[in-house]
């Protein structure tokens, strides 16, 4: 899928100056790192095939695992889907913001078929992060982005992770700081008025089944991949996951929530939005830390909770 190795990688900031660079990079066919509120995405022109074979080749992704496109705003989304009522009304409601919807794919829609995987339905997301749109909006069309990591390992929440996992593969690397939530968007398939969840994200299950007005289903593990995140085994540390750990032996990184404080919590308070903002970072910390395995605390399975068990679920598996 071409030659993921560059000959060498950029940190550059998010003045305009810098952006404009970027865009340019794009526009030629490279690929780039860029913050998004909810991880860093390793963005491309999603209407490049080529360009798409190397944000492949640089993770190491399976072909048959689709890509996200980042769009500016509605209006741009419609140049790629179809907008069902239901679609309009969650899309009215979350974006910008940390939703992908899952659509039928447009008629002679500017994206290539790497991009969908040969599927005829698109992901789409209007991200809220102000470096992630000037970049969109310079390019004028659609950006492929999936997270800034090495296929099935821990995503990306600042620079230096995707320097660490990318250094070499991607040209430029996007320096916006922290990402701020955290945790990657929430996936939900539209076909008409049916909704299906494909992927616990950003946003509680509650919230989007308050904007639809209805509840919404949630697709079973072992589902055929139709989005990004379904497959069993992901956002995983190189290290043992062992879960619901109230205490941890001498040889494990313990990762706290509420009163189990371990050797770092991702929320003393208990704050589940502060959990979910501080989840790969920490793991990613648990992973540096020269133990032999990482615990994790019971986290509740309720509002972002089930975001955050779901990433833990997948990094477990072996």
């Amino acid at each position: 899928m071409g030659d993921a190795t560059v000959e060498m990688t950029r940190l550059v900031s998010t003045t305009v100056h810098d952006l404009e660079a970027v865009v340019r990079l794009l526009a030629a066919g490279g690929i780039a790192a860029i913050p998004t509120e909810t991880v860093y995405g390793l963005a491309a022109d999603a209407a490049n095939a080529d360009a798409v074979a190397l944000v492949y080749a640089a993770k190491g992704r399976p072909a048959f695992n689709p890509l996200i496109v980042h769009v500016a705003d509605r209006a741009m989304g419609e140049r790629y889907a179809g907008f069902s009522p239901l679609a309009e009304r969650l899309a009215a409601s979350f974006w910008p913001g940390p939703l992908t919807l899952v659509l039928p794919l447009a008629a002679q829609a500017p994206v290539c078929g790497l991009v969908t995987a040969g599927l005829t339905t698109i992901a789409l997301r209007v991200p809220a992060h102000p470096a992630m749109q000037a970049v969109v909006r310079g390019l004028g069309r659609g950006v492929a982005a999936p997270s800034a990591n090495a296929s099935g390992r821990l995503s990306p929440t600042t620079a230096a992770h995707v320097l660490e996992s990318l250094n070499g593969r991607v040209s430029m690397i996007v320096d916006g700081g922290p990402c701020s939530a955290g945790l990657e968007s929430s996936i939900v398939a539209v076909d008409g008025d049916d909704l299906l969840l494909l992927r616990h994200g950003a946003i509680a299950l509650e919230a989007l089944e308050a904007a639809a007005g209805k509840p919404i289903a949630v697709a079973a593990e072992g589902a055929a991949i139709s989005a990004p995140g379904m497959m069993l085994r992901h956002y995983a540390p190189n290290l043992p996951v062992r879960l619901f750990a109230q205490t941890a032996s001498p040889m494990e990184f313990h990762i706290g929530f509420g009163e189990i404080l371990g050797d770092r919590s991702l929320s003393r308070r208990g704050n589940l939005v502060e959990a979910a903002a501080r989840l790969f970072e920490t793991l990613h910390r648990a992973e540096a830390s020269g133990k032999a395995g990482i615990a994790v605390a019971p986290i509740p399975e309720t509002g972002l909770g089930m975001g955050i068990n779901d990433r833990l679920r997948r990094a477990a598996r072996r």
